[in-house]
């Protein structure tokens, strides 16, 4: 019988989790491996979620919620925004999704048609290029050249080029950690909304900002569509539980997409985030952490000869740049991981043109495990 293959199967695959296979390999054979491939916090959730979860269990019954997500959740997240950015966003306006990664393929689909050319910034994200590489949807990269950020003259001059349909930025942004300033961002906001283009403003790293103001576009614009996550800052990646705040046009559409594509998002997962909000004691003590994993590598990557790429403003990355080391990160990463079982992301992940001389370590671990990954490259590389 033939095998039909669709096209989209040829996406570039995610090298991040193909590093993290790896070092998972190694670990089951016995290998002390450190990874810092993954932005995954090493921490578990918060006691209050755990423990939600875990009544929800007793009482037995777990099914299918409203497609936009229970009713108490969508409040709870409408109050974090009044109490931790001074904006009031109507639940109603809020959509429950199946972790961050089902918002971006709702939000591409209720948004853009194949053919429609959308902006992002390179580096940046993967799984933003490839979904809509796979969705037939016209990825235009805008190489950042050293600079932190994506700004309002990208956006402008790529329009000028030929008319963009949408922008999709992150702050703080993977992988380089950097923070846009607010009035940047008010800047590019505007012009997008002047240019006609729609926004995608990705916030799941909100939170996770030194000394950085934490500013959603939200702020800017109630018509810019914003994708969150419990994933990152309350520790939540194993639970698939993320959100959208939506312009209200895009409301009824996204949730007929997705009660096809989804459903909704898991019940117990959804009863468990209304506690996440209130353990921000609990969450700000694991931040500490990264702070302390964050003075670590900004002293002792450089010395090791990776030099910073990009300013560690927010979420839990160091970008380096490897030349001196390597002009290929791919076969670096690999030789790194085999011999020194340390386990990075090769650039490739975030720019298909650049990538081979950076690297992306996530400093979301242990302090005393990173720690002992920069004594094992030093000693690796002799």
């Amino acid at each position: 019988m033939a095998v039909s293959l669709s096209r989209r199967g040829e996406v570039e695959p995610f090298h991040a989790m193909d590093v993290l296979a790896e070092a998972n390999r190694l670990s089951a054979g016995g290998a002390d491996v450190i990874s810092m491939a993954v932005g995954q916090p090493s921490d578990p959730a918060p006691v209050a979620v755990r423990a939600a979860a875990a009544e929800a269990l007793k009482r037995g019954r777990i099914g299918y919620t409203d497609t936009l997500g229970l009713p108490g959740l969508r409040a709870a997240i409408a109050a974090h925004y009044s109490e931790h950015y001074g904006i009031e966003v109507p639940a109603a306006r809020i959509a429950v999704t199946t972790g961050s990664s089902a918002a971006f393929n709702l939000a591409f689909l209720a948004m853009f048609d194949a053919g429609d050319r959308v902006a992002i910034a390179a580096p940046g994200y993967p799984a933003y290029r490839n979904i809509m590489k796979a969705l037939g949807i016209e990825v235009v990269e805008i190489e950042l050249e050293g600079e932190a950020w994506l700004h309002a003259g990208h956006l402008e001059a790529a329009h000028r080029e030929r008319p963009l349909a949408g922008v999709l930025f992150a702050s703080p942004a993977n992988p380089t950690g950097a923070v846009v300033p607010p009035d940047e961002l008010k800047t590019l906001v505007e012009t997008a909304e002047r240019l006609g283009i729609a926004v995608i403003s990705d916030e799941i790293y909100h939170r996770l900002a030194y000394g950085a103001p934490n500013t959603t576009a939200l702020a800017y614009s109630k018509d810019v569509t914003v994708i969150n996550s419990f994933s990152k800052y309350y520790c939540m990646t194993g639970w698939r539980i993320g959100w959208m705040v939506l312009p209200e046009t895009l409301v009824r559409p996204v949730e007929r997409i997705s009660q096809s594509l989804y459903i909704s998002a898991p019940e117990l997962s959804q009863v468990a985030a209304v506690e996440a909000f209130g353990a921000t004691a609990e969450l700000e003590a694991v931040k500490a952490r990264y702070a302390a994993n964050r003075e670590l590598l900004a002293r002792r990557l450089p010395e090791l000869g990776f030099a910073l790429a990009a300013p560690m403003d927010g979420a839990f990355y160091a970008f380096c740049d490897v030349t001196r080391l390597t002009n290929d990160s791919m076969e670096f990463a690999r030789r790194m991981l085999a011999e020194a079982h340390v386990a990075a992301t090769p650039g490739r992940d975030f720019d298909p043109q650049r990538g081979h001389r950076t690297m992306r370590f996530s400093y979301a671990g242990r302090t005393d495990e990173m720690a002992e990954a920069m004594n094992r490259i030093e000693r690796w590389l002799g």
